[in-house]
């Protein structure tokens, strides 16, 4: 796929991922839907991108309150005659014990990852089945590929999609509809600060895997290639993707390591 003059709508598009998305999609020539709920950071995003503003559509989005998004997808619409890629990319985290997690936090986490992500892309897929083209992105983690103590609902939010975009992909393949999921490692953003704990306050401490981890940027480069290909699945990151093989052929040696790395 040549990214040149599609429309790519990016959800969390105001920092870390995907601000240096709408980086590398504005600089493949794209036309860009910002969405996130800091309309101020989507401006300076926009700003950034160097793009003609007609080629811009900023659009917050709050995905914990999905009511509107059938009219914000007739906005796009509207504005850019139609949709080519979405990039499900918005998302939050949490980090404490689950018998500690209220149910109030299990589910703001569920509703904002899985829920409203899902929202999102029904409204978008009817469009993409109307055009029969389109390509549907969904930012996952290795941590949907397995638990890490301390992550109990944001592990399960990320399985959730695997399970719900897998079954997607074969629903629109007639309809020539890619899906692509893209599980990142460790990426040197500040996700780790605003990871909530259980009594809803951000954690505030940036944790040396993210300082060490890939640059948003080469993420970014990596996750554009992907869907600029035809792939269905995409690891981004360092050394910790290979933790996915160790728990598939050493699942013992896994678990021993991941309660060693997470002991508090």
């Amino acid at each position: 796929m040549d990214l040149k003059n599609k429309v790519i709508w990016i959800t969390g598009a105001s920092s870390g991922i995907g601000e240096a998305l709408a980086y590398a999609c504005a600089k493949d020539g794209a036309k860009l839907v910002l969405s996130a709920r800091r309309e101020n950071e989507l401006k300076r995003v926009a700003a950034s991108c160097n793009i003609d503003p007609k080629n811009i559509l900023i659009l917050p989005l709050d995905l914990e309150n999905t009511t509107s998004v059938d009219a914000k997808v007739e906005l796009v619409t509207a504005t850019f005659g139609r949709i080519d890629v979405l990039i499900n990319n918005s998302g939050m985290g949490h980090r404490t014990k689950a018998v500690n997690t209220s149910t109030e936090i299990d589910r703001k986490v569920m509703e904002v990852n899985f829920f409203g992500t899902i929202n999102l892309t029904k409204a978008v897929a009817r469009k993409m089945q109307q055009q029969k083209s389109g390509k549907i992105a969904v930012i996952s983690s290795i941590m949907g590929k397995y638990g890490l103590p301390l992550y109990s609902t944001y592990s399960a939010s990320k399985h959730a999609l695997y399970g719900y975009f897998e079954s997607l992909r074969q629903e629109l393949y007639n309809d020539n509809v890619k899906v692509l999921i893209v599980s990142p490692g460790f990426i040197n953003t500040d996700v780790s600060t605003k990871l909530l704990t259980e009594d809803g306050k951000e954690y505030g401490v940036k944790s040396d895997s993210q300082n060490k981890g890939m640059s948003p940027a080469a993420c970014a480069n990596g996750i554009v290639k992907a869907i600029k290909s035809n792939r269905d699945h995409k690891f981004v990151g360092g050394y910790e993707i290979f933790s996915v093989y160790v728990k598939q052929y050493f699942p013992g040696i896994f678990y021993k390591l991941m309660r060693r790395m997470t002991k508090e």
